[in-house]
Order: C-alpha cells, then structure tokens, then sequence
C-alpha cells in the first residue's frame, strides 16, 4: 500500500517542504497554505484559511512569480519516481478544464472555442496489480490557439501546435526508470502516435496503448504491407473468458462471451511526421498487438471490442491477459480528474490570471492523488485493524459520536464506513462501498470534530 499521511500537517510537509520558491519562508507558506487546503479540499481559498492575515498570504503566494506550477509540483514528481525495484504502471490522459464566465487573463480557447481555459495532461503512477496508487510522474498545462481558417472553412493547426504533442512532452518529462525499474506506459486511443513509441523507445520505457487507427497499414512478420483490421482477422484465437458489461446508456448490462487474439507486427514510418521524427532516423516501431472482442453479442448491441498495443512480447494467452489487466487501470484517472474537479474544486477557483490558476492546479493536483489514495485504502485492505492505519486518537473520536459503543475493534473497513456516514454515506445493504466524496466530507466533520477537542483541552488545560 502507498503510505499516505492522515495527519494534514505532516502530509503537507512530506509533499510540498521541499519546493525551491526562493525563500524558505515562502516555502512555509506553501506547506501552510497545503495543509489548509487538505483540511477542507472543497472549499474556496477564503474558507480554507479561514482569517483574513492567512487568505492574504496565500493569495500573495499564489501571486508570486517563483510560485509556478512546475515549481510547486517538481518535488512530488521527483519522490514519485523514485522507485527502487518492480514494474509501474504510468497511466496518463488529458482533461480540459473550464473556467467561462470568469474574466481570466491568459488563458486559452476550450470547448466549441467560446470556453476559457486549459488542457491538463497527467501521468498517474500505480503498481500492477492495482494495489497502490504512489503519485504523479508529470504533468503538462497546455493552452490552445485560436484556429486560423482557411478559404472554404478549413482549419489549419500548425503541426508543433497540435494537442498531441502534450503527450510526448509528459513523456520526456519523467525520461527513463532508474536502474532496476521498468516503466510501463498506459494510454487510450490519444496515445496511438508514430512519434510517441518512437520517445517511449529512446528512454526505454514500455507501452500497452488502445488501438485508434485500425485502418493503418502495417507490415505483417512475412514482410505483407495490409490493414491493420485485415491482420487482425487473420489472428488465431487462442483463449476465451467471460466479461461483466455493466449497463451504459446505449446498452443494458450483460456477461459478454470474449476470445482473445494476438500477434507482433511492425508499424512503418507515416508520411506526415514532426521534425524530431525526421531526425530520430527512426523508420518503423516492432510491437505486438492484443484483441479482444465479444462472440455474438446480443440483437441490437454493438459487441465489445479493445486492441491494444504493447511494446512486450505476446507468446502466450498469459501474457496477453496481463496486457489487458494493465489496461484495465485505466479507469484510475478518470478517477483523478474526478477528484481534481469535484472534490477539490478546481474549476471554481476565483483568480484573476492564468499563472495563479496554474499554481493554485499544482497544489490540487497533488492533493487530488491523496484523495484517491485515502479512497483505495478501505478498498484494498478491508481487513486490516484501524489503528494500524489511522491514529488511535481519529478512532476514539468517531466511536464517541457513535449511539452505541462498537462489539468488536473495527477493522479499516468499519472505520471508513463510520467516516463516510458522517460525510452523508447511509451504509444500508443495497448501498455498496462508500465513494470518496462521503468519505473525504466525513474527513471534513471529524477534523473539524478534533480540532474543536484540542482547542477545548488547551482551555481547560
């Protein structure tokens, strides 16, 4: 399990003490600013510092020119990947954020182009077996331009303008594992670039990407330059296994019959490259591609279907089962976007200048990551005893706003399913496990609930 400090104070300074601001003091200023935000992550600035010498700080702060972004966040991504053996998961994607209606200075067109913000790709790192979320590796703000149309409608972006570049830039950004660890990249369809397994080859780092082209022409291990959905074809199957579809707006839920197909292949140099590629030498990428689809999906349903591909040899149904269990994490940060925008608030920050948001965005960001790893630990170890996780004192507390004393010391789960009932969480049979939202607003209560105690004890000594 990812450690993750309970204790605002020390988290705050385990992931922020270390940022070159140029002035310790202002440094102490961050860790403060930090810890007041994790006490209450939901709330605006002034709610968080709750005095007006402290909002005055933090605004000041923000407003500095040593606290960028990268600055604040560089140390997080440093301690992140700084891992000393194994193989990591490095799952990325993009989320646009919104700030319309807000006269923002700096930022760039979003949406249909009437919007106002930026794109922000992030790198999240877990372990395989989904068992521990560690951090971010890097993160990469992006601001789009105002497209220029051509005569007829047509819109022209340059190629060193396109979003796809933020991809190879996060990339780079984390560079090479250190000696005896392996990086293993994740992506969706936006990562099927040439010049991304091309920069993911350099550092020597691996990849599991979904498929986005399947019309691409590939060239098959007897040297046939064909489709890539022909070859797909032509793949053998060579296992079978059953699959939970739960129910969309297009489809209801099902137990999907899937077969599994797999097979190396090389992808050739595109006609329309960026400079780098030019001068990288760099004419084809071998790696081995992995199928699954649904047998006879029911009447009336498009069937389920993932390709991906993968920098790692496929010779067994094992291996190819592996490739699509890295996939399926996935999933995790869209669970980090999540967390950035609903739970901490992001795109209702109130300030006046692209460079504040873009500070004020490293600061959540990382406090997005505790929120979700608060949430795996009720997840992952159910079991555990509480005080082995969460201090005694946290413990006592939430057993005294109980009406009836426990029979039986909790465990982490009965711990956090008593902290989300505080948050709103009913805990009735049909409800399932508690989502992060009613665990982090039951947070709220109890260290409200804490502090109230500490201040009553320094009264009365």
């Amino acid at each position: 399990m990812a450690s993750v400090s309970l204790n605002v104070n020390e988290w705050s300074q385990e992931q922020f003490g270390r940022c070159e601001l140029g002035d310790r003091r202002r440094t102490a200023r961050l860790v403060r600013y930090a810890a007041q935000a994790a006490a209450d992550p939901s709330s605006s600035t002034p709610r968080q510092t709750e005095c007006w010498d402290d909002c005055k700080a933090a605004y000041r702060l923000i407003e500095n020119e040593d606290v960028t972004f990268a600055a604040v966040t560089a140390p997080h991504y440093h301690v992140t990947r700084a891992r000393a053996e194994g193989t990591w998961l490095l799952i990325s994607d993009t989320t646009e954020t919104h700030f319309s209606g807000k006269h923002v200075r700096g930022l760039g067109p979003t949406g249909n182009g009437r919007g106002r913000g930026f794109l922000l790709h992030s790198s999240l790192m877990v372990r395989p077996d989904g068992r521990e979320i560690v951090g971010l590796a890097g993160q990469v703000i992006h601001y789009r331009r105002p497209v220029k149309r051509e005569p007829g409608g047509a819109q022209r972006v340059r190629r060193e303008d396109r979003e796809s570049v933020i991809w190879s830039q996060v990339v780079d950004q984390i560079g090479p594992a250190p000696e005896g660890v392996r990086f293993l990249h994740v992506f969706d369809r936006g990562g099927d670039q040439f010049e991304l397994y091309c920069r993911m080859a350099r550092h020597d780092t691996g990849w599991v990407v979904r498929a986005c082209q399947l019309t691409r022409h590939i060239l098959t291990p007897d040297s046939r330059r064909i489709a890539m959905a022909d070859y797909l074809a032509e793949l053998p199957v060579v296992g079978t296994y059953s699959l939970n579809l739960p129910a969309n707006q297009h489809q209801m839920a099902r137990t999907a019959d899937m077969e599994v197909h797999f097979g190396p292949l090389t992808i050739p140099r595109p006609k329309h490259i960026s400079k780098w590629v030019k001068e990288s030498g760099i004419e084809e990428i071998t790696m081995w591609v992995v199928e699954t689809r649904e047998i006879h999906p029911p009447q009336g349903t498009k069937a389920a279907r993932w390709v991906l591909l993968c920098s790692d040899e496929v010779r067994n149904f094992e291996v190819a089962w592996q490739m699509l269990e890295h996939y399926e994490k996935r999933w995790l940060i869209e669970e980090f976007h999540k967390a950035l925008k609903s739970g901490c608030r992001l795109e209702e920050r109130q300030y006046e200048a692209a460079k504040r948001l873009e500070a004020v965005t490293g600061v959540l960001s990382v406090l997005a990551v505790r929120l979700l790893q608060l949430k795996t630990i009720a997840r992952d170890e159910p079991q555990r005893p509480a005080k082995q996780v969460v201090p005694m004192r946290w413990i006592q507390m939430l057993q005294s706003l109980r009406k009836r004393p426990p029979k039986a010391p909790w465990t982490v789960r009965d711990f956090y399913r008593e902290l989300a009932k505080l948050g709103g969480f009913l805990g009735r049979k049909s409800d399932g496990e508690p989502g992060w939202m009613t665990l982090w607003h039951g947070f709220e209560k109890l260290h409200l609930c804490l502090r109230g105690a500490d201040a009553y004890a320094r009264k009365c000594g």
